[in-house]
């Protein structure tokens, strides 16, 4: 079952990173929550985009919140990144608290 604060904490801030990285070439994925494509690049539009970012709520709460960097996050395994463009420190953190 879906936290209903979570849930609301995780679509603010990927409307957040869209806003800020405007396009359709990432695909950001925190399940069960929400998945949004962002960035600049060539544009998905069919099948398994060729640059996905996957990780849980937690984890994506605590990036947005600058809580937590993009590298100790992937170092951990705590993201799921493949794809020449799936990186998100330059749009990282969102906001001072999530």
């Amino acid at each position: 079952m879906r936290d209903p604060k979570i849930l609301e904490d995780v679509k603010e801030t990927l409307a957040m990173l869209s806003a800020k990285a405007p396009g359709r070439a990432i695909e950001v994925r925190v399940p069960p929550y929400a998945a949004i494509q962002c960035g600049d690049g060539p544009t998905h539009t069919r099948g398994t985009p060729a640059n996905v970012v996957e990780m849980d709520a937690d984890t994506w709460l605590a990036l947005a919140a600058g809580e937590l960097t993009w590298g100790e996050a992937l170092s951990s395994g705590a993201i799921n990144a493949s794809g020449v463009r799936a990186d998100l420190t330059e749009y990282l953190p969102l906001r001072i608290n999530a």
